[in-house]
């Protein structure tokens, strides 16, 4: 008998790849500092390289970082980055050049939490095939803290206006999780901590069927900008019955069509330094090797 394959598991919905997080900072120095020097990142080498923005690449995905006032996630971004001794290495390693701001780190059982210093959470996870799939390097998800009684009608926001699969968990608090690409998600996890009002921050996805969702989003008069031909954006998440607000984060919405859809990404081994250099270790693998395989 052939063997039974559970040929759902595979389905990705509408989106296909979740790109990046979109946070202002006002000093790209100390900034450098936290994304390339602390957490061992790769500032892109071919766009956004003048002193006003900055794209940081982590795998196959990026945070995005323009000059302005400073932006703060309501919850945190998942990273996940091989080496948890080294990375605490690297981020003592700028703890006093950036004394007097918000950062800060500490390890836990799973993961080391860091702190930019302007306050935006990441928690650092060791690459696990399990929970992260093959990455070992990347965004695995982002967490944004909800009002309490939201979830659910987050949940089944995503696949009627955007076609992308969502799930209602329950565990420590009510989660909505929104599939954004292979073993990448949106979380809303309700919360009764009182949050600040939304600062402009945004996300950014890519999906198959472009215009579907977008005639949706337009019934509702959800979208909030028109960029060009292979991109919008909207706001706000609905209660679809009633039409009351649930969140506000922004999401760039782009076809797979986009010009830059899966540009190649530079990745660093920032292992390497003057003093050790090897011949062929300069770049860092996102994905697990060959013998790692989950087939």
């Amino acid at each position: 008998m052939s063997q039974k394959f559970d040929r759902s598991a595979e389905d990705l919905g509408n989106a296909i790849h979740f790109e990046h997080v979109n946070i202002q900072v006002p000093d790209q120095r100390l900034a450098t500092l936290f994304y390339v020097a602390g957490l061992g990142l790769t500032r892109d080498p071919y766009l956004m390289v003048s002193d006003t923005n900055m794209w940081i690449n982590a795998g196959r995905s990026q945070f995005h970082l323009p000059s302005g006032k400073p932006q703060v996630v309501r919850g945190h971004t998942g990273l996940v980055i091989a080496g948890r001794e080294a990375l605490l290495q690297r981020l003592a390693s700028v703890a006093k050049k950036l004394e007097g701001t918000a950062f800060a780190f500490a390890e836990h059982n799973d993961y080391v939490e860091a702190t930019c210093p302007w306050g935006n959470r990441l928690r650092c996870y060791e690459p696990d095939a399990a929970r992260f799939g093959r990455i070992t390097l990347g965004i695995p998800y982002v967490e944004f803290e909800v009002p309490i009684g939201t979830a659910e009608a987050i949940c089944a926001f995503y696949p009627d206006i955007m076609g992308m699969p969502a799930s209602l968990r329950n565990g420590d608090g009510k989660v909505a999780t929104v599939k954004t690409g292979r073993d990448q998600y949106l979380l809303y996890r309700e919360s009764d901590r009182p949050q600040p009002d939304y600062d402009g921050h945004h996300v950014q996805m890519y999906i198959t069927n472009f215009s579907g969702p977008y005639r949706r989003l337009l019934e509702r008069n959800l979208v909030s900008r028109e960029d060009n031909q292979y991109q919008y954006r909207f706001c706000d998440i609905v209660d679809l019955d009633s039409g009351k607000h649930l969140f506000t984060v922004e999401h760039e919405v782009r076809s797979a069509t986009h010009p830059m859809f899966m540009r190649p990404m530079v990745n660093r081994n920032p292992a390497v330094n003057n003093r050790n250099y090897a011949n062929g270790h300069d770049e860092a693998l996102w994905a697990m090797g060959l013998d790692q395989y989950e087939g």
